[in-house]
């Protein structure tokens, strides 16, 4: 929730801009590294999620490590400070020059997504004299009853190894000289809220542990991948997620080997509620049938409503306290970008708005300003902490 003063100094800022509450951020990330640590789990930031400097810097300075998914983000956590032997480097389509990278840097794993890439990787180590360590990311066919775009772990999905190919990896690994085996991982999808999801996930990575130890391959680690969801409507009750009840069901029903290490790959949970888009009005629209806010922000700042149909809450910010009988209006809240799908949100229920009010766009510190565009040419988009303004 955001109080009058602070309201009031967003007035005096030039806007759209992304707000980060950096406490929140840090309340966050305590309460993960708690509840992670208590059950001895290892967790990687997702780097997709936001790779904003100075939430990178609290990130790195938690003991997280990072979870890459192309060799600019392994760059960027290299030279943000944090260890290369707590980097993983995922992604279907790992190019030669990213794979070299992280293989000079040498990172903890590559986790691998076909028996194709195992062979390049190999042969890219051998160049270069150099051992790598992999993790076979195997697509369990788990449902995460998630959006169809952040589902990642069915059989439809391009992500990951299926079962029916992990002979041929098997045969791959043996040939290879290069190549480490060190680990499975597995990830199925993203904004998880229903827990008993990962319960099935835990049955997929036992069945997988006990298969490769029956061929010989004892497994350092299991890499469950991330996924825990956030709050996206209420964000002031459920502002930090339950992430002990998260790390309960691994620790409940993953069946561990001796000296077995559990990794996570955690992004949107840790950074999702500490960010808001914050947008001026432009212009109010009444029409017969719709009443519309136009404003400075579009799907350029924040695509995950054009792209997922995604929901925000979304609130008009005033330095005055509401009163209780202040009418109340129904908005198509929506951009100033060249195309229909730009709005943010319909039916939008809020106090009677005018130009230049100020408009909060809830729980974007996940997937906000990571996918920021210039599309029509729009500016580099500003961001503002809570330790600058208050």
């Amino acid at each position: 929730m955001f109080d009058a003063e602070l309201i009031a100094a967003f007035y005096r800022k030039e806007t759209p801009f992304y707000y980060y509450d950096l406490a929140l951020l840090g309340r966050t990330l305590n309460a993960a590294k708690t509840a992670a640590e208590s059950h001895g789990f290892h967790v990687h930031y997702a780097l997709k999620a936001n790779f904003n400097g100075r939430v990178l810097e609290y990130i790195r300075d938690t003991g997280f490590g990072a979870d890459c998914v192309s060799g600019n983000e392994v760059k960027k956590a290299i030279e943000m400070g944090f260890d290369p032997s707590k980097i993983v480097f995922a992604g279907v389509g790992k190019s030669d020059r990213e794979i070299d990278y992280a293989l000079r840097h040498d990172i903890f794993a590559f986790n691998v997504e076909s028996v194709q890439e195992l062979r390049v990787i190999d042969g890219l180590a051998a160049k270069l004299g150099k051992k790598a360590n992999v993790a076979l990311r195997i697509n369990p066919n788990v449902d995460a009853q998630t959006h169809h775009y952040i589902t990642t772990g069915l059989d439809e999905n391009k992500f990951g190894i299926s079962y029916w190919e992990l002979g041929d990896a098997i045969e791959a690994l043996r040939e290879s000289d290069y190549i480490e085996l060190i680990g499975i991982h597995f990830h199925i999808g993203s904004q998880i809220t229903d827990l008993n999801v990962f319960k099935s996930l835990c049955i997929k990575v036992n069945e997988m542990n006990n298969w490769f130890d029956e061929r010989g391959f004892r497994l350092q680690v299991l890499n469950v991948g991330g996924g825990l969801g956030v709050d996206y409507h209420q964000p002031d009750i459920k502002h930090v997620p339950n992430f002990q009840s998260y790390f309960e069901i691994f620790a409940n029903f993953l069946e561990r080997k001796p000296g077995q290490e559990v990794h996570f790959e955690l992004g949107r949970a840790l950074v999702s509620q500490c960010g808001s888009l914050i947008s001026r009005i432009l212009y109010v629209k009444n029409g017969i049938k719709k009443n519309f806010l136009i404003l400075d922000a579009g799907m350029t700042e924040l695509m995950r409503p054009a792209l997922y149909q995604a929901y925000h809450k979304i609130e008009r910010l005033s330095p005055i306290a509401a009163v209780d009988n202040e009418e109340q209006v129904h908005y198509d809240v929506v951009g100033p970008i060249c195309e229909s799908s730009d709005c943010f949100g319909k039916e939008v229920l809020l106090p009677r708005s005018a130009r230049g009010d100020l408009i909060s766009i809830r729980t974007t510190g996940a997937y906000g300003e990571v996918m920021a565009s210039h599309y029509n040419l729009r500016d580099e988009i500003r961001y503002v902490y809570s330790d600058e303004i208050v």
